[in-house]
């Protein structure tokens, strides 16, 4: 029988990255040793405060739901986070934990989009946010960005490509693909130029915590009318914990927790209280150190991709992505991905994901894995690309 898709699912695409990671680990069993620079996973363990904390709770035996906004323990120590490390004032009424980031993106874009609105995005940027826009029947607008502006959309740019059906702008800083940052007088811009057409902004600091060179901030500090998406999958290394938050514009919250109730009733209960603990003094003095070995890979990284004939116009100086430009060595970043995944066991990501703009152009490497590891991998990349 014929599948009764929706129609826009003709407009979902795969994740491609998915397909080479599946690849690496064929390879893998078959006993090939791959560096993995493809996924954006860190690649040390949830640290252990935070596996102590989760034991603790799972040993009493009770796992009940919580307020579909979240833990109320854990919504204040967000809040306090905010004001402790950034000096922004977020009350934890604004707050809520939601199933990942990706879940907090969901409730943003659910809350805010008709059939039809327009938001724009810039490109390259990450895959999902485009395809959780099309779910919610909405149009995904390209802002074409390179290194000239760090990969980040302009105010100017912004009002350019404005219409009557768009709804509002969505960015990122740090950027995944390319680790950029937006600079404060950059957000206020561009938050101005949304709010003079009147609409709305969603800020991804996902990455946030992870920067380096350059003091860790968010937009939150000098605006209060942006929805801005959170995660402990990144800073905090909690990954498979599936735990994210969202704040939200104070006219938005009853929405928002009426859309909570009906998609999750609540995020994971174990992973709220285990999030407790990735604000204690201890956990905070391991993710900083982390952070350090996260400069230091990047350190590493990138001068040893410039030698080798990469190109990377604009530095990244936070997440840990380097999005480099491949046109000196290879015509197709996609069949470059996977010639290399094949002959040299080093996995990467094909701008092919990121969107439109120059994505044959483009690698995104991810230096999660060790210093040691990131010299093994230029290696291999150095003698199969200059012999």
């Amino acid at each position: 029988m014929t599948p009764l898709l929706a129609r826009r699912m003709a407009d979902i695409q795969p994740f491609h990255v998915m397909d080479l990671l599946r690849r690496a680990r064929e390879l893998e069993t078959q006993g090939r040793d791959i560096i993995h620079m493809e996924v954006g996973e860190p690649d040390f363990p949830t640290p252990q405060p935070v596996i102590d904390a989760a034991t603790r709770f799972l040993a009493a035996g009770s796992v009940p739901y919580t307020p579909a906004m979240g833990l109320p323990q854990l919504r204040e120590a967000i809040s306090r986070f905010y004001r402790e490390r950034f000096g922004a004032l977020v009350p934890a009424e604004r707050i809520v934990v939601t199933p990942g980031a990706s879940g907090a993106l969901m409730l943003a874009l659910a809350a805010t989009t008709d059939p039809g609105s327009e938001w724009l995005l810039p490109d390259p940027s990450y895959p999902c946010n485009r395809h959780l826009v099309r779910s919610f029947e909405g149009v995904a607008r390209a802002l074409p960005v390179n290194a000239a502006t760090h990969f980040q959309p302009t105010a100017a740019q912004v009002s350019q490509a404005w219409t009557p059906a768009t709804r509002g702008l969505m960015v990122a800083t740090p950027s995944n693909p390319t680790g950029t940052l937006l600079e404060a007088a950059e957000l206020a811009a561009l938050s101005q130029a949304v709010r003079e057409r009147g609409g709305l902004m969603i800020v991804d600091e996902i990455y946030q915590g992870l920067t380096y060179g350059v003091e860790s901030s968010t937009v939150l500090k000098d605006m209060d009318d942006v929805f801005v998406v959170n995660s402990f999958s990144k800073y905090f290394g909690m990954t498979g914990w599936r735990l994210g938050w969202l704040v939200v514009p104070p006219e938005y919250v009853r929405a928002v927790e009426k859309l909570a109730q009906h998609f999750f009733i609540s995020a994971s209960t174990p992973a709220q209280h285990a999030a407790l603990a990735a604000f204690e003094p201890a956990t905070l003095a391991i993710l900083e150190a982390r952070r350090h070995e996260f400069a230091e890979r990047r350190a590493t990284l990138l001068p040893a991709l410039r030698d080798i004939g990469f190109k990377v116009a604009s530095e990244p100086h936070g997440a840990f992505y380097i999005y480099a430009d491949i046109s000196a060595l290879a015509e197709d970043s996609e069949e470059l991905a996977w010639r290399l995944l094949e002959n040299t066991g080093v996995a990467t990501t094909p701008g092919l994901d990121f969107g439109d703009n120059a994505p044959r152009k483009h690698l995104r490497i991810a230096y999660t894995t060790s210093k040691e590891r990131l010299l093994e991998a230029a290696g291999r990349l150095r003698s199969a690309l200059r012999g």
